[in-house]
């Protein structure tokens, strides 16, 4: 099963709001999804991101591919730094 870091859209119509979530790469997009990394608004002014970055950095660590703009998000918020650090220390503690 391929994990992949995506956005879900929640909201009403013309007012889109996403969740950040881990879901199986074939389930749909507002479909089944494993666990909540966090929310999106970007209708907010400025945009909204409010994302766990340690569940993040526990799913990219575990092999999980962010989307383009998950990643670009994660970037946003530091966690996209924070998984490089662990990355490396994992690869020196081996």
């Amino acid at each position: 099963m391929a994990v992949k870091l995506r956005l879900t859209r929640v909201g009403k119509k013309k007012q889109p709001q996403y969740r950040v979530v881990a879901a199986d790469s074939r389930s749909a997009r507002d479909g089944r999804f494993i666990q909540i990394l966090g929310t999106y608004n970007p209708r907010g002014e400025p945009s909204v991101i409010s994302i766990d970055e340690d569940k993040a950095v526990k799913w990219l660590l575990d092999g999980a591919q962010p989307t383009e703009r998950v990643r670009k998000l994660l970037e946003i918020t530091g966690a996209w730094q924070a998984f490089t650090t662990a990355k490396a220390a994992a690869k020196v503690a081996k």
